[in-house]
């Protein structure tokens, strides 16, 4: 679905200015410290998959609860500025984590995982580098990221040309990616959702940050066919029907991010464990009727 070389390509092109939008990733790599101080476990390596330029590294750096972190980055441009501020990098080719087995007990990965393709195999490799019981902890963009630009986008496009062309990625449900970490095989799997509104004074600044962050579209061409740029005309029509429809009181217009966190264990033996369906020693029915004999009296 999407063209890998095309996503890193667009991370090269913001890498030089990538800090003044990509607040997002800042605004997370700051959930992603706070989560980690829910444990409290140190990890002596540390791998993030998907690093920019650095903002989570430097999130784990300031825990003090990482010894060493090694940033995984497919932008050569980025891999520079994270070593030019002392990570240990390593460059991802394609989908494949380069890495044996049990080789870090924390891997961490923010806004990066909604541009691959196979996420079910990509984390089980997450899971098989992971020693056991080490963690991931990782967010990327949920289904319900954007539907106020995509509205507009469907809307403009078709009325102006008949049809319509794929802008914006499709992206995972929260119980597609709950579904996902058991699939990979992690133990005591979480998945949780937060939506964060952003405002912007014209529908086309949301775009600029978009290209800011390396965030616009990367679809792999269909048939050897490019995909239709958007023509001024499009984009006219797109912001008067955001700004109608998705518009404040104030004139300021209305964008939605959704942002699921994941976490999960490399199973180990000390871990807890469900019990065997039937080992239980009461039944759920003998406890209601012993909790309606208590009302009773």
């Amino acid at each position: 679905m999407f063209d890998r070389a095309r996503v890193t390509r667009n991370r090269d092109r913001a890498s030089s200015r990538f800090r003044e939008y990509a607040f997002l990733k800042g605004r997370e790599s700051t959930q992603l410290l706070e989560r980690l101080n829910d444990t409290s476990r140190e990890f002596e390596r540390a791998l993030d998959i998907g690093a920019h330029d650095g903002q989570a590294c430097e999130a784990l750096r300031e825990s003090g609860k990482v010894k060493q972190i090694i940033a995984l980055e497919s932008a050569s441009s980025m891999l520079a500025k994270l070593q030019s501020t002392g990570f240990e990098t390593a460059s991802m080719d394609g989908e494949k984590l380069p890495f044996p087995e049990a080789s870090f007990d924390l891997a961490t990965s923010v806004l990066s995982l909604h541009w691959i393709n196979d996420l079910p195999g990509v984390l089980t490799q997450v899971r098989q580098v992971l020693a056991p019981d080490g963690l991931f902890l990782a967010c990327l963009f949920g289904g319900g990221t954007l539907p106020e630009l995509r509205a507009a986008l469907i809307e403009a496009e078709s009325e102006i040309t008949g049809g319509i062309s794929p802008r914006l990625s499709p992206l995972p449900g929260l119980h597609e990616m709950a579904g996902l970490l058991q699939r990979a095989g992690f133990a005591l799997p979480v998945a949780d959702v937060e939506r964060v509104t952003v405002r912007y004074s014209h529908p086309m600044k949301l775009l600029e940050d978009l290209k800011g962050m390396g965030e616009q579209a990367a679809f792999a061409p269909r048939d050897g066919q490019e995909r239709r740029p958007l023509s001024r005309r499009i984009l006219a029509r797109m912001s008067e029907i955001y700004k109608s429809r998705f518009s404040d009181p104030d004139g300021k217009v209305r964008a939605t991010f959704e942002i699921i966190w994941l976490s999960g264990w490399a199973p180990h033996e000390s871990q807890p464990k469900p019990l065997r369906p039937g080992s239980g020693r009461f039944s759920l029915a003998d406890a209601v009727k012993r909790a309606r004999d208590g009302d009773a009296d």
